[in-house]
Parts: C-alpha cells; structure tokens; sequence
C-alpha cells in the first residue's frame, strides 16, 4: 500500500457563482483553502491570463487547475473552434502554474472533433507536461426521456485517457456507481472534482455530505492510494441568501474534506 499523502485542496472559482472570479480568489484566501481551479467562462477576468496571475499574487493563491470552456454557455469563449480553446487552457495552465486542465468529452453533435477526441488528448497530453484530465458526465434527463449528449461517451472511464477527473456529483445524476468508476480509473485518476448529489436529474452540486454520493470513502482511498492530484470543491451555491451563508457552505465542504483526507493514525501494537 502508497504511504498517505497531503493532497492539496483548491476551490473551484464556479463555486461562487453568481459572485465574480476575483471574488473566488478572496475567499478561498480567506478560508484558508491551497489553491483555486479557474472556470473558464463568460466573466472576462477568467479570460484574462495576466488578471489570474495579479488575482493570485495579491491573494498568495495558486491556481492549480484550469477548466476549459466547455459548456454550452461558454461555445464562443475562446474561439468556437474546441482544440483551440484546449491549447489556450494549456497555455494559460503553463503561464500560471498549474498542473491540470479539466476537460469534458464533446457533445454528440460536435462530430469531428468526437471523432478525434481521444487520439487528439493524447497527442496534446505528449506535448506538455500539464495534464488533461477528462470529466465524468451523465445523461440527460427529462421526465421519462434520456438523451445521451456526450460522446465517445458520458462514462468516460470506459475510454483510453491518460488522466480522468472524477465529478461526484456528475455519477449522482448519471445514477452510477462511484466507486465502480474510480475503480477502473485506477491510477489514472488524476483530479477529483469533490461535490454530493440524491440522483436528481439536475446536476445539484451540493456541499459533500449532504447527499448519498461517496464523497467520504473516495477522500479516504485518495489518502492511501498515492493519489498525486487535487481535490477541488465545486458545489452550487447560487441559493445563498447572502455572502456570509456561501462562505459558511465553502466553509464546512473545506472542514469535510479535510476531515476524510486526514491520514488514519495507526496506533502502536501492544
């Protein structure tokens, strides 16, 4: 067995939405978290490779992870074209530091590029030393209707990738098991993307611990596995009813994951 590991913790800057990027870099500053992963989207200053790097040094935050724009909200950040936005979250992950880019398989209807995807991130996985870690996703659901967006496919972990992140609350929605999944990541589970979920068909991004995902088993088998990577809070706050009652959320999900991280302490024999 890997001896235990300190694994750093980084919040996620879209778990602050609707408040700002910059305001991401304050809190996780303030509550004491290791880093901050930038969510690439529509505010300009996630755009911004030299507003990041300022935001860190005023803060003394790393970044130490980038999510590329791959939402359906951010199809024309960073040029339409998607392995132009990869190269540019890979340039901006090598101007700032960080070691991962968190990428999502395509949607079915961007058919070259699903065509290419997997032989494309290895080849641009060879021509960098940042790592691109494809995410987890789920189908989509409406009422008794299922529609598989992704492709090659939702369950990534099925597919040859170097490195995967894992969504929690992503295997929540696609009604999977967690554990399963890590399984067959095995060692190349590179980025874990910490968040809870009941199996809603909306992708709920709760506080971990506040859902039936593994969110407590999967920290503890990061501490013992040799796990080389970050764990990223990335839960839903929008239904705050203030700043203090999103802090205290990032608050308790940092307390949690720290709490299950913490190596076991091993009493002597007698």
């Amino acid at each position: 067995m890997a001896e235990p590991t300190t694994v750093p913790v980084a919040l996620s800057t879209a778990s602050v939405y609707p408040e700002s990027t910059a305001t991401a870099f304050e809190i996780a500053a303030r509550l004491g978290y290791d880093g901050v992963e930038v969510m690439v989207w529509t505010d300009p200053v996630s755009q911004d490779i030299d507003a990041l790097r300022r935001l860190s040094d005023y803060h003394g935050i790393p970044v130490l992870a980038v999510h590329a724009p791959c939402l359906l909200i951010t199809q024309r950040v960073w040029s339409t074209d998607p392995w132009t936005k990869l190269r540019r979250a890979r340039a901006a992950a090598e101007k700032l530091g960080a070691s991962t880019v968190v990428v999502h398989p395509p949607f079915r209807w961007q058919r070259q590029y699903a065509r290419d995807f997997v032989a494309g991130i290895w080849r641009m996985a060879d021509e960098t030393d940042v790592r691109f870690a494809v995410e987890n996703m789920y189908p989509w659901r409406y009422r008794d209707r299922e529609m598989l967006a992704y492709a090659p496919a939702w369950d990534v972990s099925h597919d040859d990738y170097r490195h995967f992140t894992i969504d929690l609350s992503h295997t929540s929605t696609a009604r999977t098991d967690a554990l399963e999944m890590i399984g067959r990541m095995g060692d190349r589970l590179g980025h874990v993307h910490l968040a809870d979920g009941r199996g809603s068909a909306k992708d709920e991004h709760l506080v971990p611990g506040r859902g039936d995902q593994p969110c407590a088993e999967l920290l503890e088998h990061l501490t013992v596995s040799g796990f080389d990577g970050h764990v990223v809070i990335e839960v839903n706050t929008r239904r705050a009813m203030s700043s203090a009652e999103r802090e205290a959320d990032l608050a308790e999900a940092l307390a949690f994951t720290r709490k299950h991280l913490a190596p076991a302490v091993r009493l002597p024999r007698r």
